[in-house]
């Protein structure tokens, strides 16, 4: 649900157009996360699942999907195939025609299945809850293993580097790397570890609706003033103040 107000309202936490206040990377992260909390309280994980498996297999399938095309897509193949086992013993063909919709389904598939088979014959059925253990199993890099050990664990071990992540972090002038894995270093350096799950979520919600890729809203954007890139210039009729996923 989006709330707006009309051109010229005070925009929070912003100062006016055409003025910036940058401080240090760590400064303006923190900054950045305080606004960015305010402006999406609720940070919960958009793919939906029952179980660790389960989210580790829509994690799978969310790459270079969305999340909206997983959630449809997952219900009939969770009820076919509820855990480990199931999606081991499963015939590759039926599960590549269950999730042919999210793109490059026969890779997704097999990288499922062969997952599965690993979690079954070397972690006894359950996904493992390390980060090394996590990166052994087919298909799964960093950032599918961020996701699954902070929203069915509670573990935070990093922050996940998306496309949104990776743009707006460097829009933002937190760091001038291109690689994820490099992206993530810097971030970690930057924000306190509980919060390094919910930065993702909430970044990547802030990129969809506000700092998009080609035509970024600078001039309804709350973290205007702390980016370096923001073009203050650029003003909208109507500017977002609180969104809830």
């Amino acid at each position: 649900m989006v709330t707006t107000r009309k051109l010229g309202a005070k925009n929070p936490g912003t100062k006016k157009l055409g003025t910036k206040k940058l401080g240090t990377k760590k400064q303006r992260a923190s900054e950045i996360l305080t606004r960015l909390k305010r402006l999406y309280p609720e940070a919960p994980c958009t793919l939906n699942y029952e179980t660790p498996v389960q989210l580790l297999v829509a994690t799978i399938l969310s790459a270079q999907c969305t999340d909206e095309r997983v959630n449809l897509v997952t219900p009939e193949l969770f009820r076919r195939f509820p855990d480990a086992p199931a999606m081991a013993s499963a015939d590759l063909s039926e599960i590549e025609q269950l999730v042919r919709s999210t793109g490059f389904y026969r890779n997704k598939a097999k990288n499922i299945q062969a997952a599965c088979r690993m979690i079954v014959s070397e972690f006894g059925g359950e996904v493992p809850q390390s980060m090394d253990e996590l990166l052994k199993l087919p298909g799964v890099a960093r950032k599918t293993a961020n996701v699954v050990l902070a929203h069915a664990y509670g573990i935070h071990a990093g922050v996940t580097v998306d496309t949104h992540v990776k743009r707006l972090s460097q829009r933002l002038g937190l760091t001038k790397e291109a690689d994820p894995i490099r992206i993530e270093r810097d971030l970690i350096k930057l924000l306190p570890q509980p919060d390094w799950e919910n930065w993702s979520i909430r970044l990547i919600y802030h990129g969809r609706a506000v700092c998009n890729a080609r035509n970024p809203a600078c001039g309804s954007c709350v973290l205007a003033d702390l980016c370096p890139a923001a073009d203050l210039t650029k003003a909208l009729p109507v500017l977002p103040q609180a969104i809830s996923p």
